[in-house]
């Protein structure tokens, strides 16, 4: 426990050494707050209980790595598949929210710092992206998984291409090789996303979600 505060310590320094960090990722809060209010959403005692397991689920699942890249990125066993599901359940605003918060608990507990563009396309963004899978049509639950997955792969391509092209192995287009690196991962990721989909009971999941608010049903 002294290991995790410590280590959440270290991480808050390293954001606050740099301030437009914070506004960066404060504007991007910002957005996705005024467009959750614009939507009129309900938020109740259940909804944020249900987001609230589902992060933690997805914190879990992210730090068992079945394989990790060199300069960031790794497999998991279905690491995003909770997001997407709060996104599924709740729709496109709350998901990104979701994902939103989700890239803030990866920024505290593993920071890496270039530029305050660079953080919003290799953190909170990403996981926004997961927000795409409500996206989906009716029952269609592989297409938002694509979606969600290739609109995180455009933001960490972005990322390797404008701030991360010294790592680049000499010779090789900066372009084809963060298109490379990114999709080894990204591709794991979407294939395990995929197969889970198939094998679990999504449908009864989500109808879970739904018993719970009608339980805990107080509006906040």
């Amino acid at each position: 426990m002294n290991d995790f505060f410590s280590a959440t310590k270290n991480s808050l320094a390293v954001i606050g050494a740099d301030p437009t960090v914070m506004l960066a990722l404060l504007a991007v809060l910002m957005l996705i707050l005024f467009s959750v209010r614009v939507k009129k959403i309900r938020w109740t005692f259940g909804m944020m209980t249900n987001i609230a397991i589902l992060l933690a689920v997805a914190v879990v699942l992210n730090q068992l790595r079945l394989f990790h890249m060199p300069q960031g990125g790794s497999v998991t066993p279905g690491g995003m598949l909770p997001l997407m599901l709060i996104a599924w359940r709740y729709g496109i605003n709350v998901g990104m929210f979701a994902g939103f918060l989700f890239g803030i608990i990866s920024i505290l507990q593993d920071p890496f710092i270039l530029h305050p563009v660079q953080v919003l396309f290799d953190y909170p963004l990403p996981f926004m992206a997961m927000g795409l899978a409500a996206l989906s049509p009716k029952d269609n639950f592989y297409f938002g998984v694509i979606a969600a997955f290739f609109g995180r792969f455009v933001c960490h391509f972005l990322s390797g291409v404008i701030f991360f092209g010294a790592y680049a192995p000499e010779g090789t287009s900066v372009v084809m090789w963060s298109l490379t690196f990114n999709a080894i991962y990204i591709v794991g990721e979407t294939i395990i996303c995929l197969l889970l989909v198939r094998v679990l009971p999504v449908k009864r999941l989500l109808n879970a979600m739904d018993r719970r608010l009608s339980v805990q049903g107080d509006s906040v």
